[in-house]
This record gives structure tokens, C-alpha cells and sequence, in this order.
């Protein structure tokens, strides 16, 4: 046991766990807290320009870094920051929420203090904030130690955002600390439970006469790729990816055939992945997003499906078991499947060389062909909800690559700050963002956090003129569509008093082409390319998903 304050416990715990950046909008509550953040050594704070987008830089943080921290204040900036957290818990992403509340003896009394609704209640937040977290605490100098050591243990376990209130008498107080590190939960298994999924799933495997591999985002998010890996070899079969999970398995790979989404799928794929006698469904969500509007047609009797905590054989469920030991245990049944695979790279044709065509007008289709020729290995790429996911969603990745999205919640102007959070997580890489202009004008002020900070990324603004996501789905004419024209490269003016930026604006084949090269010799400066493109210009899988989600959502095809 050592002698500490509460709020240098907690930022040596966050710091045992890999927490190097902390996120956030300072305010009174917490402001003694903040001090003992900037007096921290191996944490820095990064100021964001709103609550909202603090959050969405925290979860971009945590994709890849493995877990965050955003600091707000009571009231208005925890709820400012509430629909980042929730995107975090739908997207399975570990985020520790800390909230700088009103003093103690403030909250007793139940005085009228300001960020309140003036009633003496203040656990409003608090409640809305229980239903996007796994673990919650109210930090006194009694429980501090053994509460921040539990919600911490949750949000790594359960891979899930986690919400700490600090009141602001309580960060100062010095409290009896365990002086040892924090030991981190991880999923276990039943060793019985794991002994008969293990052989009924070996049956399985060795009665079917094909099988294939589709990986959904749970593997990534409990840093099981290498188990993956080592499976997928063994069995020698095919790979597929629902498309929050691109990149997960290596698209370069011999045994990667593409992505799976349903109907939407390319023939290949959708045959391989629906006809196998065994599907191995790996950590996979089946949502409306990622399956062209729950299209998928798979029979539930042939898969064997592995989640976090437990696993299934056909209708046969088993609790308790992790899937980190189940794909170890399926790597070590001996099962070996060799499959004729045509893989994505041979079906693609990757090699052949993109050539733009001069003054030719800049569409869709060949946009995503000239920015797959300007992808590398390692990249991190980005893509906001719309044309900009859905296209990438047809890309093959080079080697190492990342890809972030949030297709799920589907948060608009999510990606801008989440760039901030990849880029500050892994700064040896370069990072590319595809954003439309609808979503850029959300969160676009948290560019100036970017070149505040010196980061140099890659950002394409697909200006399609309005929101053509929506547009795809209803109101293809509709004003409620159409937004403001803004003269985007001065936005970036304005924002870069220290001209650490260069701009680029293209709207032909061969003004991208020029973009991209000056993107490729000014990697230690921000590059902003706006790609102009028609407004219902849109990748054909957006198109066909508009389509879906107009028949769910209305019960007709999509009208203007």
C-alpha cells in the first residue's frame, strides 16, 4: 500500500492500462483534476473544440490503441459527449468516461448549482449515462482505490465504455493506494463447456465437404487476430469479412475472397460463404448495415459461431466459453480442408495500373479505382457512414492496413475526430480520411485540433453536394437533403494560422491525380483534397442498400 490522491491513482491505472492521451472540454467541475493530468507524466491532455467530438476522438483512440478516457464536466458536457460514448458501447470500443461533478457537500445539500436543472437532482446524467456504460462509480475517499480498480476491470473485460464520477473535493484527497499493478480481467471458459463445444465442432468441421471463414469486428476487438490466423491456415479454406471487420484478416492474403454483405455481395463471394457445409461465423454481427438490409442467407444449422463469452454448434449453445480458447481448440483439432480458392487479389487484377483520363469528369467508380492505386501498406484509413464507407467497402487493402468505421450506430461526422484518436494512437502510420461534406459540416471545426497538435494526415472530402446517403434511401431532390456550400479549402485557411496544410480541390481525373501526388511528397504536412462529385453520384452497394433500408423503413422503394 502506498499514500496517494484519488485522482493520481486513477491516472496511474488508466497509464498501467495503456492510456497515453486523455480527451476532452475542460470545465469547473474538474479543473483540479485536469491539473493532476498536465502534471502527469506519460499522459498528455488533448483539448477538443466540443464535448461530442472528444468522445468521437476517444473511441478512434481506443480502436487502436486497445482503450481511452475522455474528462467532461457535469450535465452539459457529459451529455454533449453522451451520443460518442454510446457509439462506443454499440461498436464494442473501451472508453473510461470521467465525469468532474459538483463538490460532495454541494450534491448533499442539494444545492441549486449551475449545469443542474435547478431542482437539488443531480442524477439525471447519471442515469442516461447508465445505459451506454457496463460499470459506473461515484468516487469518495473511502471506496476510490477499489472503485476505479473494478469499472476499469469491466471496461477491459467487456470491451465497453465505463463512467467515473469525480467530485471536485474528492481528486485532491490522499488515500491508502495497493501499490502493485492492476490485474486486467480476460473472457475464461468452462473447461467441460470448452471440451464438448471443442468436439462437437470437430465433428462438425470433419463431416463437411467445404468450409469457409466469415470474420466479423469481436475478433478485432479482443485482439485475437493471430488466433484467427493461425485457424484460417490450418483449415486452408476460404475468408470473408463483414465490412466491420475489413481488414481484420489480410486482404492480400491467398485465402481472402472479400467481403460478405448478403445480396450485396460479390457472386464469389456470396456462394462461398452461404454454400459452405460448415461456416466458421467468427465474432460476427449480422446487423442491417453490413448485410444490405439483413440479406443474408445462411442456414444457422451449418454454422459454428464464436463470440467473446460463448460459442454454438448449429442450434447448440455453449456458455462459458471464451473464444480465444475455442479458436485455439479449433486450430488444435487437425482438421485440414484445402480449398480451390480464387482469391481477391486474383479477381480484382490489382496489377494493372490506374491511368487518368484528362479532364474527364470525376464519377464514383473511378475515383475508388484511383484511390485504390494510392493506398500502401500500413495505411490506417477512415471512412464515415455514406458514399465514403460504402466505397471502401469494395477496396483491397494492402498489407497492414486498419480500417475504421462505424457502420452500426452510424454516427455522422463521427471519422473527423476519430482521426484525431487513430493518428495520436499510432503516429507511425499514416492515416487517410474519406468524409462527405454533410458529415465534415458537423464535426469540421475539429480540424483545427489536428494541425493544433502538428498531426499530418490525408483528408478526401467526397463534396457530393448534401447528404447523398440520404438521398439514396428517400428525398433524392428534397431541400431537407441540401446543405450549405462552403468554400472549404479557405476553412482550412482559417484554421491553419502556422500554414501547416496543403489543400488541393478535384474535380476530373487527372486534378485527383495531382492531389494524390502532392499527398505523396507532403507527408509532414496536413494534405486536404476536396473531391467534387454529382450529387446522386453514389457507390452501386449504397445504392442497392438505399434501396433495402427504403422498403424496411417505408415499405417502398426510395421517391423524390
Amino acid at each position: 500500500m502506498g499514500v496517494c490522491t484519488v485522482g493520481d491513482y486513477l491516472l496511474r491505472r488508466l497509464q498501467e492500462i495503456g492510456v497515453r492521451h486523455v480527451f476532452g472540454v475542460p470545465g469547473d467541475y474538474q479543473l483540479e483534476f485536469l491539473d493532476q493530468v498536465e502534471a502527469m507524466d506519460g499522459i498528455d491532455w488533448v483539448g477538443n473544440c466540443n464535448e461530442l467530438n472528444a468522445a468521437y476522438a476517444a473511441d478512434g483512440y481506443g480502436r487502436l490503441n486497445g482503450i481511452a478516457a475522455l474528462v467532461t464536466t457535469f450535465g452539459v458536457g457529459e451529455l454533449s459527449a453522451l451520443n460518442g460514448v454510446a457509439g462506443a458501447y454499440a461498436e464494442s470500443v473501451p472508453v473510461v468516461s470521467i465525469v468532474g461533478t459538483p463538490a460532495t457537500f454541494v450534491v448533499e445539500g442539494k444545492q441549486k448549482v449551475h449545469h443542474t436543472a435547478g431542482d437539488g437532482d443531480f442524477t439525471r446524467a447519471a442515469k442516461c449515462a447508465g445505459e451506454y456504460t457496463v460499470a459506473q462509480a461515484i468516487l469518495t475517499r473511502d471506496n476510490a482505490a477499489s472503485e476505479i480498480d473494478r469499472v476499469l476491470r469491466f471496461c477491459w473485460l467487456l470491451k465497453r465504455p465505463v463512467y467515473i464520477m469525480v467530485p471536485s473535493d474528492v481528486a485532491y484527497e490522499t488515500i491508502e493506494a495497493p501499490a502493485g499493478p492492476l490485474a486486467l480481467l480476460e473472457p475464461s471458459s468452462d473447461p467441460r463447456k470448452l471440451e464438448k463445444f471443442a468436439g462437437r465442432a470437430r465433428d462438425a468441421l470433419r463431416a463437411a465437404r467445404s468450409v469457409a471463414v466469415l470474420v466479423g469486428p469481436e475478433v478485432d476487438r479482443y485482439h485475437l487476430t493471430g488466433q484467427l490466423m493461425e485457424l484460417a491456415e490450418r483449415i486452408a479454406c476460404p475468408v470473408a469479412c463483414l465490412s466491420n471487420a475489413k481488414g481484420v484478416f489480410p486482404e492480400d492474403h491467398d485465402q481472402f475472397i472479400g467481403g460478405y454483405a448478403g445480396k450485396l455481395s460479390d457472386a464469389y463471394v456470396r456462394e462461398s460463404i452461404e454454400n459452405a457445409d460448415c461456416l466458421l461465423a467468427l465474432g460476427t454481427q449480422f446487423t442491417d448495415s453490413v448485410t444490405g438490409g439483413f440479406s443474408q442467407n445462411i442456414d444457422p444449422s451449418r454454422v459454428i459461431a464464436l463470440h467473446p463469452t460463448g460459442a454454438a454448434v448449429g442450434n447448440t449453445q455453449y456458455a462459458h466459453v471464451s473464444m480465444k480458447d475455442a479458436l485455439l481448440a479449433l486450430a488444435g483439432t487437425g482438421v485440414h480442408k484445402p480449398s480451390a480458392i480464387t482469391s481477391l487479389l486474383q479477381r480484382r487484377a490489382r496489377g494493372q495500373a490506374y491511368e487518368p483520363v484528362r479532364s474527364a469528369r470525376l464519377v464514383q467508380e473511378r475515383f475508388w479505382e484511383q484511390f485504390q492505386a494510392f493506398l500502401e501498406p500500413g495505411d490506417v484509413v477512415i471512412a464515415d457512414q455514406g458514399t465514403a464507407y460504402y466505397g471502401c467497402a469494395e477496396l483491397a487493402l494492402p498489407h497492414d492496413c486498419t480500417f475504421v468505421g462505424q457502420p452500426l450506430w452510424g454516427s455522422i461526422g463521427y471519422t473527423l475526430p476519430a482521426l484525431l484518436g487513430t493518428m495520436l494512437a499510432a503516429p507511425g502510420r499514416r492515416h487517410i480520411l474519406l468524409i462527405g461534406d454533410g458529415s465534415f459540416q458537423l464535426t469540421a471545426q475539429e480540424l483545427s485540433t489536428l494541425l493544433r497538435n502538428g498531426l499530418h494526415p490525408v483528408i478526401i472530402l467526397i463534396n457530393n453536394d448534401g447528404y447523398t446517403v440520404e438521398r439514396c434511401i428517400l428525398g433524392a431532390d428534397a431541400s431537407y437533403n441540401n446543405i450549405a456550400t462552403w468554400r472549404y479549402d479557405r476553412l482550412v485557411e482559417a484554421f491553419d494560422p502556422q500554414d501547416l496544410a496543403v489543400t488541393a480541390k478535384a474535380n476530373t481525373e487527372d486534378t485527383l491525380a495531382a492531389a494524390f501526388a502532392a499527398a505523396r511528397s507532403n507527408r509532414d504536412r496536413l494534405v486536404f483534397v476536396e473531391a467534387v462529385m454529382e450529387r446522386l453520384d453514389a457507390p452501386e452497394s449504397l445504392v442497392k442498400l438505399g434501396k433495402a433500408f427504403a422498403t424496411a423503413d417505408y415499405h417502398h422503394a426510395p421517391v423524390s
